[in-house]
Parts: C-alpha cells; structure tokens; sequence
C-alpha cells in the first residue's frame, strides 16, 4: 500500500437547507432546522408526518448528458453532488490522463422505482407479468454507473448497500483505491432520497420523533427521516499538487466492522463501534490524542445515542469529555445513505473552519450520555483531526478520519 497521502480536493452537497455546501454550512452555523410536513408522499396511515426534503432541485441544471427525466430521484441527487464536488475540485471532462473511480452508497437505493411499480400494480390489479410498461428507471438504478457515465469518467464503480453506514464504506474504498494505487482520483458519497418504504420502516420501529430529533438528550423521541446527497474528491497527493488543486484536508484513514448484533438495534455496548473505532485509530498512528472532534452516528434514539456514547467512552476513557461531539441529524434529519458522507463533509469543513457546529435541541443531559455535546450554538475550536461515525442496520459500522493540512 502506497506512503503517500490521500486528500480531499472537491466537495459537494444536496440537503434540506438547499444546494450546495455553503448553504449546508451556513445552514448548520446557525443551528436551523428545515424540517417541515412531507410533501413527496401521503403520511395518511402514518403517526407521524415530518420530515427533512429538498426543495427547489431542479436536476436539469446539473444533468446534461443523460435525460434527467429518466432518472429516479437517488440517482439524480447522486450525480448533482457529485458533479458539485467534481467542479469545485477543478477537474473538467478533459481529465481523461487521470484514472478517476466512482464509489457511491446508499440505504434505500432507488426505492422509488419499486414503489412506482407497488402503485401500479395496486391502480391496475395486475400482476407483475401483466404490466406491459414497467418504470422506465430500470437501466438507471446503477448509482454510480450514471455518476461515471455523466462526468465522462472511465474507471471503476460501486455502489455499497451498507444502510446508514453506506456513505462511509464508499469514502473508504475510494480511500483503498487510490492507496492501492488502482487509482488517482474518486469521487466518492452517499446519497438517497426521501422515500414512502423507509418512512415505513421508521414509523413501523416507532423510531421517528415525536415534533423534533434531540440526540443524546434525556427526552429524546427519536430520528426524522430525510433526504440528501454528500460526495468527496478523495486525490492522490502528488496528482493534486502536480494540476495545482486546492486541498482541503487530508483523509486520514478509515475503520469498519459488524457488531453482528441485531438487523436494527446496536449491540447494548456498542461492541462493533468500539472494533471499527479502534481499526480507524490503528490506521492513523493509533493516535486518540489527535483527535479534536468527533461528528457522532447520532440518531436521536434511545438506544443508538447510549451505546455510541458507551463505545466512546470505551475507547476514550476520560479524554472523551475534552472532545466536542455533535450530530447534524438535529438538525437536517436522518438522510440515510447520505448521512455519513455529509457528516464527512462537515468534518472537512470543520477542519477548514476551525468550527464544530452544534447540535439542535439538546436541552437535558442524560447521565447515560456523552457529556461535552455542543448544544445551540457553532463554537470556535481548533480541529487537527476529525472522526466521523456512521453506523447501520445489520451492524454495518464505518468511521472515517480527516486531518488538517495546515
């Protein structure tokens, strides 16, 4: 595996703040919340009916080379960040001497598709082999596929299916790939958009909050189902410096494992976040000292928010009360394959800032929770290194490291 370092040198990002990664960052500083009545379904036969969607996407206005019309809304919100990342990192359709990979996840996938066939099937009372016009999405669902074939791009894809963890895994192999040497640049992210079968599933575990997402407090009620899309471009160093790209921060490493626990709860102790902790620290010197924030999995659940803070107690000991924790999903909601990779975004620019935003409606500590939580306000703070958690269904857990460059 190759010496030399992996930086991040493009960012983009889709949330319910809007477009961009300057309207999530003002977004986040400020400590809003842009969650609001779904619109994109009908919660009738729901008990809850909030959520965090994007308004005023226009997919049109980042996808040129394929017909937008025909692509399901993931795939969509997947190419625009990606594109968003791809520009800001200053690399054009003219990049052909580089070999530039593709690496996407995502929770749900295009749930979409499938949910436009259960209606069909229900208006009709058909059977599948009775519909004579499926959705036309269906050459379309390969995420990172379209992502490649709209930037003109010619390396390897993937997409990880790893649920709300899905983001970081795909930031992780495109961090591989390029410290294997297989190749120079990855656009790397996760992405997924509002959908009717994961509000489901939510509603179903009775997970979702009551009026508002309050991690790590006392009267938590649980997550919000939302909908964005975060991507990276992770870079070779020697390329990033020989085109003259500006350089953001330094991607670190990663850690990954499976508590093998549960398909939806954690592990009481937080047994498989402790392992994947503990792999990413191994993988930047085994350094805890260096660590100066910390973007939490941080759902707003009763069981999620005490067994992260039992694993990172675990790892930390004491030193995890020095630390500024938050969780972005008070305030944007849970974007699922989204999640992990805007958490990566913000550590970056967390880094680039020397700001760690708060978390919204913290209010009560809970004695079973982290403590040093950054409530209400953006706080100044001198960000060395960066972890980000992602954790999901099925004991899918990956953390991502960033460092500063400066």
């Amino acid at each position: 595996m190759s010496n030399e370092r992996v930086v991040v040198t493009g960012l983009g990002a889709l949330t319910p703040y809007g477009i961009g990664v300057k309207t999530l960052w003002d977004g986040l500083k400020e400590a809003r919340v842009p969650i609001s009545k779904i619109k994109s379904f009908d919660t009738m036969g729901f008990n809850r009916d909030i959520g965090g969607e994007i308004q005023d996407f226009n997919p049109s206005e980042f996808i040129q080379k394929i017909n937008s019309e025909d692509l399901p809304r993931t795939t969509q919100l997947a190419i625009a960040a990606a594109k968003m990342s791809f520009t800001d990192a200053g690399l054009s359709d003219n990049s052909h001497d580089l070999r530039v990979a593709v690496s996407f996840g995502s929770t749900m996938g295009n749930q979409s598709v499938v949910e436009e066939l259960n209606d069909m099937l229900k208006s009709s009372c058909s059977t599948l082999d009775e519909i004579q016009s499926p959705p036309k999405y269906y050459p379309m669902i390969n995420i990172a596929r379209c992502v490649s074939q709209e930037l003109s791009l010619n390396g390897p894809v993937m997409v990880f299916p790893t649920a709300c963890a899905a983001g970081n895994y795909a930031i992780s192999w495109g961090y591989d790939l390029i410290k294997l040497g297989h190749a120079d640049v990855v656009i790397s992210g996760g992405a997924d958009a509002m959908s009717r079968g994961c509000y489901a599933i939510f509603n179903r575990l009775n997970a979702i909050a009551t009026e508002k997402c309050q991690p790590f407090d006392k009267n938590r009620t649980g997550m919000i189902v939302s909908e964005g899309a975060g991507c990276l471009v992770l870079e070779r160093e020697s390329v990033a410096r020989e085109r003259g790209a500006r350089i953001y921060a330094e991607m670190l490493g990663y850690g990954a494992a499976s508590d093998a626990y549960h398909p939806t709860a954690p592990h009481p102790e937080g047994r498989g976040v402790i392992k994947a902790i503990k792999s990413c620290l191994d993988n930047i010197s085994n350094d805890s000292c260096r660590v100066s924030y910390i973007s939490s999995h941080g759902t707003g659940t009763k069981a999620n928010d005490v067994t992260e803070s039992k694993a990172l107690r675990s790892v930390f000991g004491d030193k995890i009360d020095t630390i500024p924790v938050n969780s972005i999903k008070s305030m944007l909601g849970h974007t699922m394959g989204g999640a992990s990779a805007l958490g990566s975004v913000v550590c970056v620019k967390s880094i680039m800032h020397d700001i760690v935003v708060p978390t919204a409606n913290y209010e009560v500590k809970d004695p079973e929770c982290l403590t040093n939580i950054v409530p209400h306000r953006a706080i100044a703070h001198k960000v060395d290194t960066a972890l980000n958690i992602g954790v999901g269904f099925g004991g899918n857990i990956a953390i991502t490291a960033f460092g500063s460059m400066k």
